[in-house]
């Protein structure tokens, strides 16, 4: 009898408290945007939601994004205080010859010269430079081979389900001078799915968010005040200044081989939203790889992100209840209510062509009812007493399985109430029962 009488109240008091919101589940191959690329996925930063995506689980070849996996190792080694920025770092021949070959993305290394990791950092972060991405595999691992067989171990760690890293700098083998990593073939490239780089760039801005400093940066001096004075400039075109500016963008890493083609891992943060996209091997009008389009197709991407969706934010339980901060009743209290409310504030991104097809509601501790679904005294200032949550009547796809957001927060009591006494609940039934006589 008793879960009978809590079911019918929880559903009443649930339907008093819901709310209609946009919703819709573009990942699911109902928008087509105008991307030429052979695979394409936008997803947002916060919650890894997959938004839009287009053959975004093929294994296809990353070239210099490779480098993102290169920036993670370096600054979890960081992090965990195995390397520092100020670090030496002297110049192998290896590094040596590949930092000055001609036709690769470098900034020159001597070879009679000493750099700090910081240096080698900001050279492979702004202007992709190879060398500089060798030496700090070497820094981190003492060999490239040895930093490889990490760079898998993190992708696995991290979920990863279609990827194959051969190198830490995104050169295709071929092109390293036969000085490939040990375990790696003359013919082996790096090959990563778009949602997988996506996931990447996720950990990369979630767990290390400083990345953005440095990504963000249009150009930085390499060596001021020396003979090595160097302008690096940023391969990222929608950066500042550049030719194919986005408001918001600073991120995160480009890359371009024959074998992959032009490659992009975007990011912009506009009003508090991030998104993330990702672009493999962009195609012009004639199906030939080209620069300008990952651009391009990256800002359509980006832009139907912020264009097409709203942010629905419920600071209160009063967003969903317009009429008054929510109030339960507690009849064994020495107050017969008690004021509730939500510890966060809880948002979802929707689209705003849909709105109904999403329900906010609230479902309170049956623990804490009594028979008639009224809360029992006494409660603690502060007491979890139930979850407010939104649904979704479509599943949403993330790009990782075993961790995705919950649209649930708790609600608590906002003032504490003891329980009356047993002389003043008595008098109370005693009242009650006449009253309900006449």
């Amino acid at each position: 009898m008793k879960k009978n009488m809590v079911k019918q109240s929880l559903s009443v008091l649930m339907i008093s408290l819901m709310a209609m919101t946009p919703f819709q589940q573009t990942a699911h191959g109902k928008t087509k945007l105008d991307i030429n690329a052979d695979a394409a996925i936008l997803v947002e930063a916060d919650t890894g939601k997959i938004v839009y995506k287009e053959h975004e689980d093929q294994l296809l070849g990353i070239a210099s994004m490779t480098k993102m996996m290169t920036e993670y190792l370096v600054l979890e080694a960081i992090e965990e205080g195995k390397i520092k920025w100020d670090q030496k770092y002297k110049v192998s021949d290896k590094v040596y010859q590949l930092a000055n070959a001609p036709g690769l993305s470098n900034v020159p290394l001597r070879a009679d010269e000493e750099y700090t990791v910081r240096e080698l950092y900001d050279a492979m972060v702004i202007k992709s430079g190879n060398g500089a991405a060798i030496a700090l595999s070497e820094v981190v691992a003492g060999s490239e081979g040895e930093f490889v067989k990490r760079m898998n171990a993190k992708a696995k760690e991290l979920g990863f389900e279609n990827y194959q890293f051969v190198n830490s700098s995104g050169l295709s083998n071929y092109d390293m001078l036969g000085m490939f990593p040990k375990g790696t073939d003359v013919n082996d490239e790096n090959m990563v799915s778009a949602e997988d780089m996506a996931t990447l760039a996720y950990y990369l801005i979630h767990d290390f968010p400083e990345v953005l400093e440095t990504s963000g940066l249009s150009s930085k001096i390499f060596r001021p005040g020396t003979d090595e004075e160097l302008v690096m400039k940023n391969t990222n075109g929608l950066l500042k200044d550049k030719s194919y500016f986005y408001k918001g963008a600073d991120g995160l890493k480009t890359g371009t081989t024959p074998f992959a083609g032009s490659t992009f891992t975007g990011t912009a943060e506009r009003d508090g939203v991030r998104y993330i996209s990702v672009i493999l091997d962009a195609k012009d009008e004639y199906g030939q790889p080209s620069s300008a389009e990952r651009f391009i197709q990256t800002s359509e991407l980006l832009d139907y992100g912020f264009d097409e969706f709203e942010t629905v934010k419920y600071s209160s339980l009063s967003d969903i209840d317009k009429k008054k901060e929510p109030t339960l009743e507690v009849p064994d209290g020495k107050e017969q209510s008690v004021t509730i409310k939500i510890d966060k504030p809880l948002s979802i991104r929707v689209t705003k062509d849909e709105k109904d097809k999403v329900k906010a509601s609230v479902k309170l501790d049956e623990e804490k009812l009594n028979d008639d679904g009224t809360l029992q005294a006494p409660i603690e200032k502060g007491e979890k007493i139930g979850e407010m949550m939104i649904e979704t009547p479509e599943k949403n796809e993330y790009i990782f399985d075993e961790k995705q957001p919950s649209y649930k927060v708790d609600i608590y009591a906002a003032e504490s109430v003891e329980k009356a006494s047993w002389l003043v609940r008595s008098a109370r039934s005693i009242q009650s029962f006449f009253g309900n006589l006449f």
